[in-house]
């Protein structure tokens, strides 16, 4: 049984078998402001997970992202940020946010997949996968917003660490993305960094930001089959997170991703897609 949130047609196609699944007594809670009595306890789990290794945004980040509204749009981008928190009985079950981007200058809206965390007891029960194919849905909200049409081409974006066999953990987050049907923006065109998560103060006594190379895993809604992007493209999907970020981080913590992100290919030139595993 599936719940009236629950989208079918938007899981991934390895994801397919979620739809099938008993979702009975599943509670979906779209947090969208910080007055929400479910974000200290949505925050609170996403920091415990990702903040010690500098992969969770600041709380007045995330307070200001959640104040975007995707009828007004920001240097070009209407966005729409939200948290979404999953119960079942009133009890935790999986956490994740996300950001739609919709620009007038790229015909596609891009999803920046920020943080996905499932509670240990419902691991593998299919609920990652919704927590996969949800934001979709926040995508086509944004364009809506702008009053384009909702069937406009969607890409799921998300920053993963590179593939490494020794890192167990690691494997098994690539290897579920894989199945899913996302794929990898091959690194050796893409040498994609995410900007510096930490604060400025911290920033500024390490001698100044350290952006963190990563791969850039997407997934192309109705169009998983896809085995190459163009340079064009490629660059669209970067340039849409990039100025997300640079509506809250400081203009000279992002200079360094600008400018790596200027050597990324042009025009039609192929960039393969790749299984997230690969090396």
């Amino acid at each position: 049984m599936l719940q009236p949130w629950m989208h079918a047609a938007d899981l991934a196609p390895g994801d397919a078998r979620c739809a099938t699944l008993d979702w009975t007594g599943f509670e979906l809670h779209p947090i969208r402001s910080t007055t929400d009595p479910h974000f200290p306890a949505a925050y609170e789990a996403l920091w415990r997970e990702f903040g010690a290794s500098h992969e969770m945004e600041q709380a007045g980040v995330i307070a200001r992202r959640l104040a975007w509204n995707p009828e007004e749009p920001v240097n070009g981008c209407a966005l729409r940020y939200e948290v979404l928190w999953i119960t079942h009985g009133g009890e935790f079950v999986g956490v994740r946010d996300h950001t739609a981007i919709v620009r007038a200058d790229f015909g596609m809206a891009v999803v920046h997949m920020s943080h996905n965390l499932v509670a240990p007891a419902w691991r593998r029960s299919g609920i990652a996968g919704w927590l996969r194919a949800l934001p979709v849905q926040a995508a086509r909200e944004c364009l809506v917003a702008q009053h384009l049409p909702a069937t406009q081409p969607i890409c799921l974006a998300a920053e993963m660490e590179h593939s490494d066999p020794a890192d167990e953990a690691r494997r098994i987050r690539l290897t579920a993305y894989e199945k899913a049907g996302y794929k990898k923006i091959d690194p050796a065109a893409l040498p994609y960094l995410q900007p510096d998560f930490r604060s400025p103060d911290e920033i500024d006594a390490s001698g100044g930001p350290r952006p963190l190379p990563l791969s850039l895993l997407v997934r192309l809604i109705g169009d998983e089959s896809r085995a190459a992007l163009s340079g064009t493209e490629v660059r669209g999907i970067v340039e849409s997170l990039y100025r997300m970020y640079a509506m809250e981080f400081r203009a000279q913590d992002m200079e360094s991703v600008f400018r790596n992100f200027e050597h990324f290919p042009r025009g039609d030139a192929p960039v393969r897609l790749l299984p997230p595993t690969s090396m």
